[in-house]
């Protein structure tokens, strides 16, 4: 029988130093360098405007579980601004100026190695930050994506936990019933997309 783990990314087995749980602070930052970097000279209430746009969208301040492509939230967010800067470069500056720090905590790689000696296929389900491309996180986890055998996000899948389409999605590609799965996470939202699919959940502060 394929034995398969499923491992949450942020807070579990990295992290953005510094980073609250819902960024909406950081926004205005973020919009501030796309206006400085590319001389758009946008006023502070059109910063404003485009912050406050992306935190309605945020799902910590209004819930959502479906997923939405950050290419269309930042369209939205900038949609007064009337400027010719491709969506891409937009978000691209954006995150630039939020100038994330990422780490990898030290027992991750350990952990996850363990996992496969035991004969474990080992996977991840995220949730990517509202509003980052999945590519560019990838980037910021790419050590970790290198170690482990299927990537799951909130943008690949099109939805965020604790909607169980991940888990379940998981479980078909490994051919296996969803509640042979093993998923370790962070949150309540975590052991709640267990719940509903009906899989078993371990928090990972208990096995670190």
């Amino acid at each position: 029988m394929n034995k398969v783990v499923v491992f949450d990314l942020g807070g579990t087995l990295m992290e953005f130093v510094g980073m609250p749980p819902s960024w909406v602070d950081y926004y205005h930052t973020g919009f501030e360098n796309v206006n400085n970097k590319y001389g758009l000279g946008i006023s502070e209430k059109q910063i404003e405007t485009a912050s406050q746009i992306l935190t309605e969208y945020n799902p910590r301040v209004n819930y959502r579980e479906n997923e939405i492509p950050a290419e269309e939230l930042f369209e939205k967010a900038v949609a007064s601004w009337n400027c010719n800067i491709p969506v891409d470069n937009i978000i691209e500056a954006f995150f630039e100026g939020i100038k994330l720090n990422t780490v990898i905590y030290d027992y991750s790689f350990d952990l996850i190695e363990k996992y496969k000696r035991d004969g474990y296929s080992v996977a991840c389900l995220t949730d990517i930050p509202s509003g980052m491309p999945d590519d560019y996180f990838k980037k910021c986890v790419l050590p970790l994506i290198e170690k482990i055998d299927l990537y799951v996000s909130s943008q690949n899948c099109s939805y965020r936990k604790p909607n169980p389409y991940g888990l379940n999605y998981i479980a078909k590609h490994y051919g296996v019933n969803v509640n042979e799965l093993l998923f370790i996470g962070d949150e309540e939202k975590d052991r709640l997309t267990a719940e509903r699919a009906k899989c078993n959940f371990c928090f990972i502060k208990d096995i670190v």
